[in-house]
């Protein structure tokens, strides 16, 4: 069969209007399997795709309206569809999650009694944590900065890991994640945020993984709150030329206060030479 078509077996019920007693049974047909006629679902993970091992997870297949069946696929092996009756965002609950669970999960919709599937959803990868001992968590140079400064959260761990990722609590986006570099006890690496803004405030965890399995994490660190202080004039940020026209005004204002001074001091003397040269004569006078 070419492409990706594979054969699915299903049974359809073909009912011929001809009488009340008149029909025909279960017809058994095969079909191919397509993938990829429809526009892909979206997949997320509900509470979250970190979650701590014993703990539910609800994986939610959202795609258009009019799809009644869906399938979860695990590293690329296909899962049995699951009907669901004209829900365009059924569940599927993993609960409670343990180690097989963690890896990379992706999503189809389709409709009944068709062999067509979605295009698959966006990958997600669902990270088991709780699986080995918490590395430590540091802010260099401190947990509170200042708007536009840098600062380096480092994660180290006593233990040998290869693998270290970084979650801010409440974000959407995945958490980052290094590889170490330094084999020295201990091992750590630092996660530079710079320059930093009031974006990166917040509550901070790290933890630790094997390259082997990628998907088992360690507990999480102890939490770390980052808090950004005193955020610059707006204006001044969104104007590059500003800083040079305080500049520019700054001589300005310097050249004004010299010139002032300098015509003052020529006033000055100005003024002493009238004052000497009416003494003169009459000191010629008396004399």
């Amino acid at each position: 069969m070419e492409g990706s078509a594979r054969t699915l077996n299903f049974t359809a019920l073909l009912c011929l209007g001809l009488g009340p007693n008149v029909g025909l049974g279960p017809l058994s047909v095969t079909v191919p399997f397509h993938a990829g006629a429809y526009r892909e679902p979206s997949l997320s993970a509900q509470p979250g795709s970190l979650i701590h091992s014993g703990d539910n997870l609800t994986l939610q297949c959202r795609s258009e309206a009019g799809f009644d069946r869906f399938a979860l696929t695990k590293d690329e092996e296909l899962r049995p569809a699951q009907h669901l009756d004209g829900q365009p965002s059924p569940d599927f609950p993993l609960d409670p999650v343990s180690r097989t669970h963690g890896g990379r999960y992706r999503c189809y919709s389709g409709h009944n009694l068709s062999s067509t599937w979605s295009a698959p959803s966006a990958p997600l990868d669902i990270l088991i944590t709780g699986i080995y001992p918490k590395p430590s968590l540091s802010a260099q140079p401190g947990p509170s900065v200042s708007w536009g400064e840098n600062v380096t959260l480092r994660c180290r761990s006593e233990i040998w890991f290869n693998t270290f990722h970084l979650s801010k609590e409440g974000s959407l986006a995945p958490p980052q994640h290094l590889h170490l570099q330094d084999t020295a006890i201990p091992y750590e690496v630092n996660f530079t945020l710079n320059p930093v803004t009031s974006d990166h405030q917040g509550t901070y965890r790290c933890y630790s993984s094997h390259n082997s399995s990628p998907y088992l994490l360690s507990s999480p660190s102890d939490s770390l709150e980052l808090l950004v202080s005193d955020r610059p004039n707006p204006s001044i940020l969104q104007d590059p030329h500003s800083k040079d026209e305080i500049q520019d005004y700054t001589v300005q204002n310097l050249i004004r206060f010299g010139m002032s001074a300098l015509i003052l001091m020529v006033f000055g003397v100005l003024l002493f030479q009238a004052q000497h040269s009416q003494r003169r004569p009459q000191g010629a006078a008396r004399t």
